[in-house]
């Protein structure tokens, strides 16, 4: 049977989100590695798991006739090396984290919506990959989010910067002064 294009465009979108989360949280766990942070684990295992996810996909496309590569894979790279390099040198730990919550949560979000996609078309070889990686990346969710909201238990490691180093330093300084004027402003405007 052939795909409906909702399918098509939405497997398109899960090379790209995939890509992207792999790519990011690889490079966000090595931040925080050498920020002395304990969270790099989670971030790992998620990122090698969506390479897994890809690597799978690849073939149950192929046998529907879509392909994500080099397009759509090509994207997801191109968005997390924007973040990698644009967004997260600014953040805080805590901020970088609870954003990475939102990589997988939109991941799994796309992974249901796509299973129901599937199980309209009675598709039930793709149903059921897209539920098993549906679970499997909700695991990631849940741990990366448990981390991320952990880190009320220790504020001076949540502010700290997410970069190290004195790029780090430097883009988490700048942040820092720009929220130090939005308050500013905020004071001002509220009397």
């Amino acid at each position: 049977m052939a795909l409906h294009s909702a399918e098509n465009r939405g497997l398109r979108e899960l090379y790209v989100t995939g890509r992207q989360l792999r790519r990011h949280w690889r490079k966000l766990a090595g931040r925080l590695e050498a920020t002395g942070g304990a969270r790099a684990p989670q971030l790992r295992e998620g990122s090698d798991a969506a390479r897994a996810m890809l690597s799978q996909l690849t073939d149950v496309t192929a046998a529907r006739g879509l392909w994500g590569k080099p397009g759509a894979q090509g994207f997801g790279a191109q968005l997390a090396g924007m973040r990698n390099a644009l967004v997260d040198p600014a953040l805080e730990v805590n901020q970088a984290l609870r954003l990475a919550v939102l990589d997988v949560q939109h991941v799994v979000t796309l992974l249901a919506y796509l299973e129901r996609l599937a199980a309209q078309r009675e598709d039930e070889e793709l149903r059921a990959f897209l539920g098993g990686w549906g679970e499997r990346m909700r695991a990631n969710e849940d741990a990366i989010r448990e981390v991320a909201i952990g880190l009320g238990d220790a504020p001076a490691e949540a502010i700290a910067p997410c970069t190290p180093g004195l790029a780090g330093r430097a883009a988490h300084g700048l942040a820092n002064r720009v929220g130090t004027l939005g308050e500013w402003l905020d004071r001002r405007s509220a009397r």
